[in-house]
């Protein structure tokens, strides 16, 4: 049996790293918490990339890149999993509300439910000229 082919980081220049983020950055906006798992990870290659490119003196700028993409997309990642978490109880009241709403207008309540849940929980009131998200 042959041992597998294996290109060393250095040949690779930091593709790797940067293919990592940008599925990260990809990731966060359907599954935010796969998406922050991802951003580590790339992170992590990116770090790792970076130190073996220097070492022998080829360009880094695909996995400074990589860097850069990952922590945004482990910032944007992480406050959408907060957010998701801060809100958990006034989004799973909506979903149940919605499975029973049989009609438009109890839709519309179920939005009005989820605004007012919403406003109590942040402490302002929603203004009335300003649409509600979703």
């Amino acid at each position: 049996m042959t041992a597998p082919l294996q290109t060393p980081a250095s040949d690779l220049g930091g593709r790797r790293a940067l293919l990592l983020a940008l599925a990260a950055l990809i990731c966060t906006f359907m599954l935010p918490a796969a998406g922050v798992v991802l951003a580590v990870l790339g992170f992590t290659v990116a770090i790792r990339d970076v130190r073996t490119l220097s070492r022998v003196r080829r360009p880094v700028g695909a996995a400074l890149t990589a860097l850069v993409v990952s922590a945004v997309a482990f910032m944007f990642g992480g406050l959408l999993v907060a957010t998701q978490l801060f809100f958990s109880t006034e989004i799973n009241a909506y979903v149940e509300c919605g499975k029973g709403a049989g009609t438009v207008t109890a839709e519309h309540d179920c939005m009005n439910e989820l605004k007012n849940s919403v406003a109590r929980k942040l402490g302002v009131t929603w203004p009335a000229d300003l649409p509600f998200p979703g």
